[in-house]
Parts: C-alpha cells; structure tokens; sequence
C-alpha cells in the first residue's frame, strides 16, 4: 500500500513537474493570420508542451504590443520599413502569402459570379457607384442579372493589414483614390461606410446585409463560404481567388526572384495574378527581456517553416519559397538577450522536432 502510494505521489511530482516547464507565448495583431497561428500551435503544442495566446486586435496593434514589449511576437500583414524596424529595435519576417477578396451578399446570384476591375471597386468604396445594377456593373457583367439595390459598403473601422493591402490596390488602379484617400491601416472612408472591427465584425455585418459588399482575407471566404467577387488583374484577365493566383504573384514579384519580401505584392503582372495578393508577418524585438519565451517562440516559427506546410495550405495560405526561408532563418539567429549577447538555441534542433 505505502509503494503505491509513492509511486502516485512520485509520478505527481513528475507530472507537476512537466507542467511546470510549459511555455506559454503571447502575440498580437492580424486578424487575417490568426487561423494560421492557432493552427500550427495546436499542432506544434501537443508535442513540444506550448501553448500560444494570440490577440487578434488589428495589424497596427500588433507591432505596438512588440514595440511595448508586451508579446513575444506581433503579426502584421504590412511589413514595417526599414527605417521604422531600426528605430523600434524589430526584425520582421514573411511567414506565409495569401489575399484580399473583395465579397458580396447578393441574393440570387451564385458566388464568383460577379465580376469587377479595379476602377469599379474603388468606385463602389468611394460611394460614386451606389447601385448594383449601375449601367457601369452591368456592363461589366453581361448575362448577369445584377439587382435593383443599393450598395451597402462595409470596411475596417480598426489599424487593419487588410485594409491597408486593400488601399494599396486601389490606389494603384485608381489615381482618383490615390489622391483622395490613399492607404493606410486606416481610411477616411467615405460618407455612408459601415464601419466595423476585425474580420469578423466584416464577416458578420455581411452576412446581415443584403445588397453589402466587404473586403476580407482569403481564409475568410473559404472558412465562411462567402460569396466572392472575380477581379480584372493587371493582364486583363478575368480570375477568382485562391492559391493559384497568389502563388503566381508571388513568383511575379522580388519575393521570389530576390528573397525580397520588402514590397508590396498587389497588381503584379502575370495572366493568373490574383491582383490583391498578400503577405503576412512576423514582428519581433531585437533584443529580448524574456530569452526563454523568445526561444520557445523562434522554434516555433522555425518549426513551422520546416514542417507546416501541409497546415499552412489546410488555413488557406501559401508557403514561402524555400530561398526565402533560408533567409529568415538566417534572421532569426540575430535576435539577442537584454546584454547583446546571442540567445541560446540551435536552429538545426528547432528544424528536426517533430
């Protein structure tokens, strides 16, 4: 009797113990990327004892937090620029590509059967086309029967990655945008937007509003069964969403041909182009306060890269070029403690784990 009671209190001991070792890691921002994170710690979870708690509050949140040191990492689907990561003492990283889908709720009509180009879209957002069946949409969608109905226009209210990729897009299409709104995580949208938080404030108003159109990242559309428009790319061709025509912006750009993730990767050429193709990333501190969540952390992303790509596909993402990851391997190896001095790990261990 008194053995097995050792032995219970033996193996509490043990398991107290283990339990004691695991990490817990913190991030913040894109709601955009927040399937992808929270699947690939779940997977990586159950069997490295780590788990992930992630805020999805908005790209521009996200890099706060890692400037105020309040998370381990920040998701952005906006890279900073150099001289913005130099002054907050950040590194940045890409850690998958997907894009903005403008969608619809269009009672009647079948998903991809709208078609739009550029011009009409910022028309529509900019409120100078207020009807779906404008002579301008209805040129545009011959064989169509686009409704008597008004247009109700739904964006970001939040410092949203989205938005800014979205704006960028419009801005090159569309010189009357470009000067009369731009981009940026936020827009002075115009009079009669409804305005909302997160993508799934975007998703929900939608779903409740018959004749709205939205702008949501991919993993939305599929995850929500929304009903997406085809755009007009910088070809002249006609295309739907998906991995395709992500992949094809990418190799399109310097992400692929330079393992340069610096610009941007809306309205690049290419017949299958998908025209508001995105990134998403990574924003950590140069040097950290906490080395042993930092470590937990950059094996993790290390890990992903290595072994994620069937997940990183399962959330509706495309994986990096494997020129591209080496690149960021080599910048994870740069992040310090408080001193200076280099963090403890091995990447190659961080490769391997299963």
């Amino acid at each position: 009797m008194f053995s097995a009671v050792k032995t219970t209190v033996t193996l509490s001991l043990f398991l107290s113990s283990f339990a004691a070792h695991a990490i817990d890691i913190s991030g913040a921002g894109s709601s955009a990327a927040q399937p992808l994170y929270v699947k690939l710690a779940d997977v990586y979870g159950k069997s490295q004892n780590l788990k992930l708690n992630y805020q999805a509050n908005g790209s521009s949140e996200g890099i706060k937090q890692v400037k105020a040191k309040t998370v381990e990492f920040g998701a952005t689907d906006i890279a900073p620029s150099q001289a913005d990561l130099k002054a907050g003492k950040m590194i940045c990283f890409p850690s998958a590509v997907s894009g903005v889908v403008p969608v619809v709720n269009l009672p009647g009509l079948k998903r991809g059967e709208v078609q739009l180009t550029g011009e009409l879209l910022a028309d529509i957002f900019s409120r100078k086309i207020t009807k779906w069946n404008d002579p301008k949409l209805t040129a545009a969608n011959p064989g169509v029967a686009m409704p008597d109905l008004g247009i109700s226009v739904i964006a970001r209210q939040d410092g949203s990655g989205t938005t800014y990729n979205f704006s960028d897009y419009l801005s090159k299409v569309s010189p009357a945008w470009k000067q009369a709104y731009g981009r940026n995580f936020t827009v002075a949208w115009a009079s009669g937007v409804t305005q909302v938080n997160g993508s799934n404030g975007a998703v929900s108003a939608l779903k409740q509003t018959p004749g709205a159109i939205a702008y949501v990242d991919y993993q939305y559309v599929v995850q929500d069964k929304l009903a997406f428009t085809r755009l007009k790319n910088h070809d002249g061709k006609v295309v739907a969403p998906g991995a395709e025509g992500f992949t094809a912006a990418l190799l399109n750009s310097p992400w692929a041909t330079q393992a340069k993730y610096e610009e941007m990767l809306t309205d690049r050429v290419g017949p299958s182009t998908w025209p508001i193709t995105s990134g998403t990333f990574i924003v950590a501190s140069q040097a950290t306060n906490n080395p042993e969540k930092t470590i937990a952390t950059l094996k993790f992303f290390a890990w992903g890269f290595a072994h994620g790509d069937s997940i990183v596909g399962n959330a509706n993402f495309v994986r990096l070029p494997d020129t591209m990851q080496g690149r960021i391997f080599g910048d994870l190896t740069t992040i310090t403690d408080a001193s200076g001095q280099p963090l403890k790990w091995s990447l190659s261990e961080a490769l391997n784990l299963r």
